[in-house]
């Protein structure tokens, strides 16, 4: 019995010993997890988020550019990632996320203890075992670390639980699930849940379908794995599971289910890119603009704003409308009159180049080469230029631009700039004259393959689109009015006058010329002996005067040639000076910004129109009036046409519009048919075009195609008969508003009564004072 009490004794006391050591162990594990927690927490394995940044925690945050109409024109982005609100996602969304991703994310506080122990004991992945707090925790804070390290997998799945557990404090359950779908790559540079709605649904979130939203939270596994536009059977097979999982949790009943399921997987893939998209030209100058804005305008802090990063959100003049208008305009023109260009160019062994010898053309094709995008990079490869230039003689691959779309060809690259030359190029923006916010800014045919902006970067010279400047002059100065006459005959200038080298003896086309004609009738006819003569009575300085004053900012030469059109301006500059005459002789410099605010809607800049009076509204009026004159008919008369013609008539001219309401306007065509221009006005929109090739040396060989009346006011025309169609756009049928007491005689037909001589165009501006008819189909 002894034997057996001590026996006992002995193991009563082994066994104290061992729950006494088990208890040691237990207690040793529980603070070393509580002191890997502690240490996690206290940064010892990494910095851990500071209040502040899970207040606000980084992200790259694209900024966003929104037209006037509330539309998202394009981004400036590293990450295309545009965040949205809980309150903009569909329910259906929401359920199809928490059903798949996180059953029990409503009753848990940020960790799904099952999950995470599994995830701990077999350094599983995140991916299903984590909670949607765990998983926009590792999205904001440290990532995926990629390591086979079980230890390091452990802490990195700590410091997930930790962050969570505080995001789960900080923010409601609403907003992480908003901040977790506007965190997710859901790749093909869609960042973020509206991105990938644009993308790959041309969508916005709120109107995704159900079975849409089981497509994007199924690529939330593994994002290009079941990408639908990669691998499209994955992609329905996992959406199906997606659809299973919301039925099985009460989101959907079975019919549902099945109906969503035997759906056909059909995705609209719209990729948003820097160089596709609407408002290209406008964005890339935008972009410039930008760039300079941050620098003078920096944060609190003293820190810069990154466009690309900080999420700003610039809301533009831009109207989205127009925008699409003008471009349909553009491509709808120039397809067709390219197809006419080409033809013309067969035969010529220096095209698409005119009057110019080999010489010339060899010079033109080389310095082409050497601004090449190729040249500079072979240049910074250290290449020797013979190596360079023989590389532009090796047929390559490539893609190029037709108005058919992208071509795959086998071309060398000296042929693609020669090809490229032959393109019809063009410049054209529309802007509200009394607010100065432009409306449209088309800058090029293609912005991926044609970079250089038309409208702001490219001055052109701009033709008899420079009369009125004169007129108005002449108006102003001498007190003269539209329907004063004034003689068309041969005019030389002297040797000598306002320090002309050379006599100068300017012609009108085909050499005719109409005696005793009105100012309204001469500026319709764009009669070019009239403008020299009002030249020679007011001086060209006094013109530049004026210029400077309606802000046109390029060099103007002391010339009386400018009178003519011999100097170079850009469209944006032309459409302002115009303005100037709609809104009754106030100038209003052009306005595309209309305010930029943070990613938190905070305003960081909001813009003013800046205005100066230039003349008094009488002379404003009388230049209106004049420029009505051409489109009643001049040159810019076909805008009335009805029909007729044919379709080869049609597809020189355009299309028959058959416009009705007053439109003033004006037509430019410069030496050798290279510029063709034309800048039409209704009382709250005035817009300019123009048309012509990269280099002027490639022009169309007749004034008949070559003229701004057949390159540019056709697509005045299209755009305009779109806007017109839109009534949602209130663009203006009316009448220019009439200065009350006005002082200029602008009512000719009063004139003509008063001297007795009939025009047949009772009660009416009479264009038709000479005798002899003026062909409309020449503008000089």
């Amino acid at each position: 019995m002894e034997k057996i009490d001590q026996t006992n004794k002995k193991e009563i006391s082994t066994n104290k010993r061992y729950f006494r050591l088990f208890w040691k162990l237990f207690g040793a594990g529980l603070a070393f997890i509580v002191l890997i927690f502690a240490f996690a927490n206290w940064g010892i394995f990494g910095a851990m988020p500071s209040f502040d940044e899970l207040e606000n925690p980084a992200s790259n945050v694209a900024t966003e550019i929104i037209s006037s109409d509330g539309k998202t024109l394009g981004k400036f982005y590293l990450e295309n990632r545009m965040p949205v609100k809980y309150e903009e996602l569909p329910e259906h969304l929401v359920d199809a996320l928490v059903s798949t991703e996180d059953e029990r994310f409503y009753s848990h506080s940020g960790i799904d203890a099952k999950g995470t122990m599994r995830a701990i004991f077999t350094a599983g992945s995140s991916g299903g075992a984590s909670t949607i707090s765990q998983q926009l925790a590792k999205n904001l804070f440290h990532g995926s670390s990629g390591s086979s390290n079980k230890l390091f997998r452990v802490i990195q799945k700590v410091k997930e639980w930790i962050i969570a557990v505080k995001l789960e404090r900080q923010y409601t359950k609403n907003e992480i699930i908003a901040y977790y779908l506007n965190t997710v790559d859901f790749v093909s540079n869609a960042y973020g849940i509206r991105s990938a709605a644009n993308i790959y649904f041309n969508k916005e979130p709120k109107n995704l379908t159900v079975d849409e939203a089981a497509v994007l939270v199924g690529m939330l596994k593994a994002p290009s794995r079941y990408n639908p536009r990669f691998n499209p059977e994955r992609a329905q097979t996992r959406r199906n599971v997606v659809l299973a999982q919301m039925e099985k949790n009460g989101k959907l009943n079975h019919s549902q289910t099945e109906k969503f399921q035997n759906k056909p997987l059909k995705i609209t893939y719209t990729p948003e890119t820097h160089t596709k998209g609407y408002a290209t030209y406008f964005r890339e100058y935008l972009r410039d603009y930008m760039r300079k804005w941050v620098k003078e305008n920096p944060k609190k802090d003293g820190s810069t704003y990154d466009i690309y990063r900080d999420g700003l959100r610039i809301y533009t003049t831009i109207d989205s409308r127009m925008q699409e208008y003008a471009e349909e305009a553009v491509e709808k023109h120039l397809s067709n009159l390219q197809k006419e260009f080409f033809i013309q160019q067969k035969g010529n062994k220096n095209a698409p180049f005119i009057q110019i010898n080999q010489a010339e053309t060899k010079k033109i094709i080389d310095r082409a080469m050497r601004n090449s995008e190729r040249w500079r990079q072979m240049s910074a490869q250290g290449k020797e230029e013979d190596e360079i230039i023989k590389s532009f003689s090796k047929k390559t691959k490539m893609a190029i631009f037709t108005w058919k779309g992208e071509k795959d060809t086998l071309m060398t690259p000296l042929d693609s700039i020669v090809y490229y030359k032959h393109f019809l190029q063009s410049g054209m923006m529309s802007m509200d004259p009394t607010t100065g916010n432009v409306k449209a800014w088309v800058g090029g045919i293609d912005y991926k393959h044609f970079q250089y902006d038309h409208v702001a970067q490219g001055a052109r010279q701009v033709g008899s689109t420079f009369k009125p400047f004169v007129y108005a002059t002449a108006i102003d100065q001498l007190g003269m009015s539209p329907c004063d006459y004034i003689y068309d005959g041969p005019f030389t200038m002297p040797k000598g006058r306002y320090g002309i080298l050379q006599p100068w003896s300017p012609k009108n086309s085909a050499n005719k010329y109409y005696g005793s004609v009105t100012m309204k009738y001469a500026l319709a006819q764009s009669l070019n002996t009239v403008t020299a003569r009002l030249m020679d009575r007011v001086g060209p300085k006094a013109v530049i005067d004026l210029c400077r004053d309606l802000g046109v900012k390029s060099d103007i030469p002391a010339s009386p040639a400018i009178a003519l059109g011999a100097v170079e301006i850009t469209v944006s500059d032309m459409v302002a000076a115009y303005s100037t005459f709609a809104n009754q002789g106030v100038y209003v410099k052009p306005r595309f910004i209309n305010k930029i605010t943070d990613k938190n809607g905070v305003v960081l800049f909001e813009s003013k129109p800046e205005t100066r009076d230039v003349m008094n509204k009488d002379i404003a009026y009388a230049i209106v009036k004049l420029l009505e004159g051409v489109t009643e008919g001049g040159s810019g008369g076909r805008l009335r046409y009805t029909g007729g013609g044919g379709a080869g008539y049609h597809a020189m001219t355009g299309y028959p519009y058959a416009f009705k309401n007053p439109i003033a306007g004006k037509t430019g065509t410069t030496q050798n048919n290279s510029d063709g221009w034309f800048i039409g006005m209704v009382p709250n929109l005035v817009t300019g075009v123009w048309v012509g090739n990269e280099d002027r040396a490639a022009h169309f060989k007749s004034t008949v195609y070559g003229q701004g009346a057949t390159m540019a006011l056709p697509i005045w025309g299209i755009f305009m008969k779109k806007c017109y169609a839109d009534k949602s756009l209130y663009v203006s049928d009316e009448d220019f508003e009439r200065p009350s007491n006005i002082s200029v005689l602008v009512d000719c037909w009063k004139r003509v009564s008063n001297d007795s001589v009939s025009t047949g165009n009772d009660k009416k501006d009479s264009l038709a004072t000479p005798t002899e008819s003026v062909p409309k189909e020449f503008d000089f």
